[in-house]
């Protein structure tokens, strides 16, 4: 492990356990928080017993769909933007005060469009996403050095070999960057989303919870969310580190 892990699993240590100990001794009221242990064990007996299953399916499944299409969906459109200046000149302002907007403003008109269900949560969570996605796409094939690009023409090669050899493996560093958001923001519009307004999924028990006063299950669910998204990104970093290494940077 690298200092910086090491450093880093010493303050979250620290951090849980001063937690921890606090709300043992009841400074902090288990109306408030429960202890990270109580947490821990309230989500393995809500996997065990099996309850909230088709709500993890159905969230997790919507998270998945977003996921997918923000990320490919962003990395097309910046790719067509990045080659196409015109059009890009006109949108660069809308994507620039993108996230000064309300998006969950639009879940109601979202839900007369789509209806009821997954469907409206999915085009919102990939509404929220695919904008970083794009960004991201952008950034990455205008950092691009130009001493490459020259590299590449002097070596005669192919567009298409150019993109893949050169272009891609450049941009990657940005390419990821926007990866990661593109799973953070496809979490939060789709749970941010059953928080509102559905009937299911863990958004909705996560309110419900709030709402009866059943810290445990509220506790629970919301750890289960954050080692899922603690996961995704955890394989995402392991991933780039690969490449990176395979480049030898």
């Amino acid at each position: 492990m690298s200092k910086a892990g090491l450093i880093r699993l010493v303050v979250l240590v620290a951090f849980f356990g001063a937690v921890e100990a606090l709300c043992r001794t009841g400074v902090i009221s288990p109306k408030l928080v429960i202890a990270p242990t109580a947490m821990v064990e309230a989500m393995v007996n809500m996997l065990a017993s099996g309850e909230m299953n088709d709500d993890i399916r159905q969230t997790l499944s919507s998270v998945g769909i977003a996921m997918g299409l923000s990320i490919v969906g962003g990395f097309a459109l910046g790719c067509v933007l990045y080659w196409a200046p015109p059009l890009r000149r006109t949108f660069d302002p809308f994507l620039a005060a993108y996230y000064s907007l309300p998006h969950f403003a639009f879940y109601p008109l979202l839900i007369v469009i789509f209806g009821l269900g997954s469907l409206p949560l999915i085009v919102l969570a990939t509404l929220f996403a695919m904008v970083a996605m794009i960004l991201a796409t952008l950034t990455g094939l205008d950092r691009i050095p130009r001493v490459l690009i020259k590299t590449a023409r002097m070596q005669r090669l192919s567009l298409l070999a150019e993109i893949w050899h050169i272009r891609l493996p450049a941009a990657a560093p940005h390419l990821f960057s926007g990866l990661k958001l593109a799973v953070t923001y496809s979490f939060i519009g789709v749970i941010a989303g059953e928080f509102i307004v559905s009937t299911s999924g863990l958004g909705h028990q996560i309110a419900f919870a709030y709402d009866n006063f059943d810290n445990r299950t509220m506790y629970g669910l919301i750890l289960f969310v954050l080692c899922i998204a603690i996961v995704f990104n955890l394989l995402v970093f392991a991933y780039e580190r690969r490449l990176a290494r395979q480049r030898g940077l």
